[in-house]
């Protein structure tokens, strides 16, 4: 089956235009145009607001964060080559601003002993599947009253789409002690939902 045949010439079309247009809306903000970047901030503010919110647990943190990071994505859009989509470039710039904010605060992982750390990074994630099976809400709301270390491997993993490897890079930490945060941020989420359900 073709292009042509798989998408009708209307949703063809409508694509390309979207497209074009995106495109052309980062390329007149690399021009500096305030009004384009006006609109691209638009697109994206409140989706990136929701990751700051969840790695900071401070509305107050998350709203200057917001602004720092789309200050940093302006400043370096002459670098951006289309070679991911725009939403995933600009989202590694406020994770990573998130991150170093966090590091400023004395940010410290709780780690788990080697031993652990070795069993738990060979141990699939059987139920993984669950995530797709739980309210959101019920979850940020459990993920809200994690320590620091649990939440941030927890959000970057469950919720931002990151890898152990892409968590453990961003994190400066080994893939190993990425999996033992995430699968104690998990048994302790799991807990705090059991107990606002009254579930013993």
């Amino acid at each position: 089956m073709s292009e042509e045949q798989f998408w009708p010439e209307n949703q063809t079309t409508r694509f390309l235009d979207y497209a074009d247009t995106h495109r052309a809306l980062i390329e007149r903000c690399k021009q500096g145009d305030r009004r384009a970047q006006q609109e691209l901030y638009g697109h994206y503010a409140r989706a990136m607001y929701n990751v700051c919110l969840r790695m900071l647990r401070n509305s107050h943190d998350a709203e200057d964060l917001l602004q720092q990071s789309f200050m940093d994505a302006f400043a370096k859009l002459e670098s951006f080559r289309y070679e991911s989509s725009f939403g995933a470039w600009l989202k590694r710039i406020v994770v990573n601003n998130c991150i170093n904010f966090l590091k400023r605060k004395k940010l410290q992982l709780t780690l788990m002993d080697e031993a652990a750390e070795s069993r738990l990074s060979d141990t699939p994630d059987e139920d993984d599947d669950e995530r797709l099976q739980l309210d959101v809400q019920r979850i940020h709301d459990a993920m809200m009253q994690l320590p620091d270390g649990y939440r941030l491997v927890f959000s970057l993993y469950l919720l931002e789409g990151y890898d152990h490897r892409e968590i453990a890079q961003i994190l400066g930490i080994s893939e190993a002690t990425s999996k033992s945060q995430y699968h104690r941020a998990r048994k302790k989420v799991k807990e705090l939902l059991r107990a606002s359900q009254g579930v013993a």
